[in-house]
């Protein structure tokens, strides 16, 4: 059995003004998304290192080799002012690189990120209203986020895994959804539901067939969040959906063929239906009365790769 063992530092809050502009982004129908100028580029960092000279520190209390936790948020708040790229999977890669560069007892690094938005903020101008190139709104919404693992071989330094994802989307249809003709028994007390209204928690991860993608460095080039954001909402909207598990699998296929640069899409959504309260309003043709679910909550998984667009029917979107 393989030993777990690693240490290092999470919650480090890095913020950089006026970082490269994200730019040259390849737009696609549901997106309106063509880029972002980084003049707030943040992002909450976490790493994890990794390396067998560190087994004296656990076993003898030999701190020789042990590169202080507090060093290491240090060195990633140091190299965000040395890094020129615009994504956030970029400046991940580049610092695990630099800690096994600097560091010959690290064999392995494992880091992650979660991007901290700041919305634009219009202001008026002589010719209407403009976003302020000053000014921002923090955003509490969906996160992009992103995590790199990074190793010393014979050969070098080599990024090993990369993945993208989007967390905390919170998506709600009003009406437009179904659920019915599922497996019904002595344990079933849930009615069919023809038109209900549907809300969902989901977090989508994304698999880049080349890392010189997320990096921003090839033709297909980045897959921004927002665009994956817009994707879902598109998909959420457009059709009648029978279950969130089909809903999930539009979602993929639709990304997938927007985006040939990816690989593998994984979803993870979470049921967060209101209940109903009030079903007819007399001064009303169709609102409605709901309050939060209860819990429990069901969920699904679900990964997709392109053999998925391979096998699926129909033309694509």
């Amino acid at each position: 059995m393989q030993r777990t063992m690693c240490y290092g530092k999470e919650a480090v809050w890095v913020y950089r003004t006026y970082a490269k502009p994200l730019t040259e982004i390849r737009s696609i129908p549901e997106s309106a998304f063509t880029g972002r100028g980084n003049i707030l580029f943040g992002m909450n960092v976490k790493v994890a290192v990794e390396g067998d000279a560190f087994l004296s520190s656990f076993k003898d209390g030999d701190n020789t080799l042990v590169v202080a936790t507090d060093s290491m948020k240090n060195f990633i708040l140091k190299h965000a002012g040395d890094y020129d790229g615009a994504t956030q999977e970029g400046f991940l890669e580049f610092v695990a690189h630099r800690f096994l560069e600097k560091y010959p007892q690290m064999t392995g690094i494992k880091i992650s990120g979660e991007q901290i938005s700041f919305d634009e903020l219009p202001v008026p101008t002589k010719g209407g209203f403009k976003p302020s190139p000053l000014v921002f709104r923090y955003s509490l919404n969906e996160q992009a986020c992103a995590r790199v693992e990074v190793e010393r071989c014979e050969n070098g330094i080599t990024t090993t895994d990369h993945w993208s994802s989007l967390k905390g989307l919170k998506l709600i249809k009003v009406r437009g959804s179904s659920f019915f003709g599922y497996v019904k028994d002595e344990y079933t007390t849930l009615p069919e539901s023809f038109d209900r209204p549907l809300f969902i928690f989901l977090n989508i991860d994304w698999h880049y067939n080349d890392m010189n993608a997320a990096r921003g460095h090839t033709p297909e080039g980045y897959v921004a969040a927002e665009q994956i954001r817009d994707i879902a909402h598109t998909i959420f909207h457009e059709e009648n959906s029978p279950s969130i598990q089909n809903l999930i699998y539009r979602i993929g296929k639709r990304i997938l063929q927007r985006f040939p640069q990816l690989v593998e899409v994984r979803f993870e959504s979470n049921n967060r239906t209101w209940e109903t309260i009030l079903d007819e309003i007399p001064a009303s043709e169709e609102g409605k009365v709901f309050t939060e679910p209860r819990p429990p909550f069901g969920f699904q998984r679900f990964s997709m790769t392109r053999d998925d667009l391979v096998n699926a029917e129909g033309p694509e979107e």
